[in-house]
């Protein structure tokens, strides 16, 4: 039986809203009306969702997905090897099916060594969903400006890592109070400002479209709101870590709160607030970038940046106090358009990525068996029971 009936669910939909009801499935997609049979899954009225849609994450961890209540995957350039070759871009397209959907994001260049543009024509051709600078900002504009140039005549979206690397240097930290006091070294937070306003012209001067995979500075915050106001195709993404911490939660020099961009001040994580609340921010995502202890038990200033993500991701999106209708736009129906994928939302006729989460669960993050996370210990509310890819239920 390849049909579905969602009964005495409380559906949640970025276009349709929320609703007490039904959902139909049939086969692989969405359906208005069954043709015959189908299996009663009564969802006792917890909620049922879009699958989620992570874009932007270091690594596909089925397990850590399959939990997190994530069906969709857009994989960071930044693997070994890199993904600036069509051979290699086709096997990440392919190796987490059936389980996971991988979408490879295309080096922009050449071993993402910023240097030579990477053929991303070629690569859309074997499966990449968007081309990304990867942990780096582009330093040369003109190459930039060519890089937009031809991500716009390939009908790709360019994801950029957006901190200008002449400020920030060995930096692990942001300018202020808590880097001073630890003796860290740190780089202005305006460094993010300086690298969104240049890329920001140039997607307006090219009409390309433009991703900034994470924007964490009130000032950077400013001026994409005013280029979206002025028509410019700029989205941009955010991490939880981002929203629910300032760079206080380095005080102990604990290594799991060094992160790329770096945690900053209350006041930058208070208009990350506001913007997800006002629509600036697009995308909420994982930046699910796991490091072993071989990497983290070190000084802070040599451990490497970066977290898990992948399991805590829903958990930690629901403390945002959003409408759900509006979370899961910025889950997985904005992740979607970002990606030019089919999805992200419950309308008929659409792919039957689905989950079913009780967000009242109570549970408490932990490093045993969510990674590395800055926000181990912390107790949450929010978990997955079920999850969908194209109405067949990925199982634990």
């Amino acid at each position: 039986m390849s049909a579905l009936r969602f009964i005495n669910a409380r559906i949640v939909c970025p276009v349709g809203g929320i609703r007490e009801g039904e959902l139909l499935v049939d086969g692989e997609q969405i359906v208005d009306v069954l043709s015959g049979e189908a299996e009663t899954i009564d969802c006792r009225g917890k909620t049922l969702a879009p699958a989620i849609i992570d874009v932007a994450a270091f690594k596909a961890d089925k397990t850590a997905c399959r939990r997190g209540g994530i069906a969709r995957v857009a994989l960071m350039p930044d693997q070994s090897p890199v993904l600036d070759d069509p051979g290699i871009v086709r096997r990440a397209a392919t190796m987490g099916k059936p389980e996971l959907w991988i979408h490879p994001l295309a080096a922009a260049t050449q071993g993402l060594a910023g240097k030579d543009l990477a053929e991303m024509a070629i690569m859309a051709g074997a499966g990449a969903r968007a081309v990304a600078t990867g942990r780096r900002w582009i330093a040369d504009s003109g190459l930039m400006r060519k890089l937009l140039a031809y991500a716009r005549d390939c009908g790709l979206t360019v994801i950029s890592h957006a901190e200008d690397a002449g400020l920030t240097g060995d930096a692990v930290a942001t300018d202020g109070l808590t880097a001073t006091l630890l003796g860290l070294p740190s780089a202005p937070a305006v460094a993010e400002a300086l690298a969104v306003a240049r890329d920001l012209m140039l997607a307006e001067d090219t009409g390309a479209r433009l991703h900034i995979r994470q924007v964490t500075t009130a000032a950077a915050i400013d001026l994409i709101r005013a280029a979206k106001r002025r028509g410019v195709a700029v989205t941009c993404g955010i991490t939880p870590a981002h929203l629910l911490l300032s760079d206080i939660a380095a005080n102990d020099f604990r290594t799991f709160a060094h992160l790329s961009p770096p945690l900053r001040c209350e006041t930058d994580r208070q208009a990350c607030v506001a913007a997800v609340r006002d629509g600036t921010i697009d995308v909420i995502g994982s930046g699910h970038d796991p490091r072993g202890p071989e990497e983290k038990r070190l000084p802070f200033a040599d451990s490497a940046s970066g977290a898990a993500g992948a399991t805590t991701l829903l958990a930690l999106a629901l403390r945002m106090e959003v409408p759900h209708d509006r979370l899961f736009a910025l889950l997985a129906a904005n992740p979607a358009t970002v990606l030019g994928l089919d999805g992200g939302t419950l309308e008929p006729g659409k792919p039957a990525d689905l989950i079913l989460i009780d967000p009242d669960a109570p549970w408490q993050i932990t490093e045993a068996r969510d990674g590395n996370t800055p926000f181990d210990g912390l107790p949450v509310q929010g978990k997955v029971l079920r999850l969908f890819k194209g109405g067949k239920e990925i199982l634990a």
